[in-house]
């Protein structure tokens, strides 16, 4: 079990069983060292946070996903609104607001009974047109 340096680096050594010190393996293997530096989540402690946040992405979606559930207002339970019975009436004060002379032309203007003589009116001059 002899030692000796790395062929990759010649800067670790090795046992002579080995082809390459660990260093020289990771850099191989693509794996990336954990900065030490490097902050981790303040929430999570597992995850680096963003640059310049305090926070990891999931932390800080997850944060985010709460706000928007709180600024959407609760939903009433259609049972527990009050009746119509229970409610308080409103009194509508439309006497007042037209003159009596006014009120009677717009009832006659909107009056159903109008249009109907005057639908009726059509037909009958339709029916007498299909006999001709």
């Amino acid at each position: 079990m002899a030692l000796k340096k790395c062929p990759r680096c010649e800067l670790n050594y090795i046992l002579d069983g080995q082809p390459y010190c660990t260093v020289c393996r990771r850099e191989m293997k693509g794996e990336r060292e954990r900065d030490p530096l490097q902050e981790l989540c303040s929430v999570c402690n597992e995850n680096p946070v963003l640059p310049g946040k305090d926070l990891c992405l999931l932390c800080l979606m997850e944060m985010s996903k709460q706000e928007a559930s709180k600024d959407v207002p609760p939903v009433e339970n259609p049972l527990e609104m009050e009746e119509a019975s229970e409610m308080e009436e409103i009194a509508i004060d439309g006497d007042d607001d037209i003159p009596g002379a006014e009120l009677g032309e717009i009832d006659r203007e909107l009056s159903l009974d109008d249009i109907r003589e005057q639908e009726e009116a059509l037909d009958d001059d339709e029916d007498d047109q299909e006999e001709l």
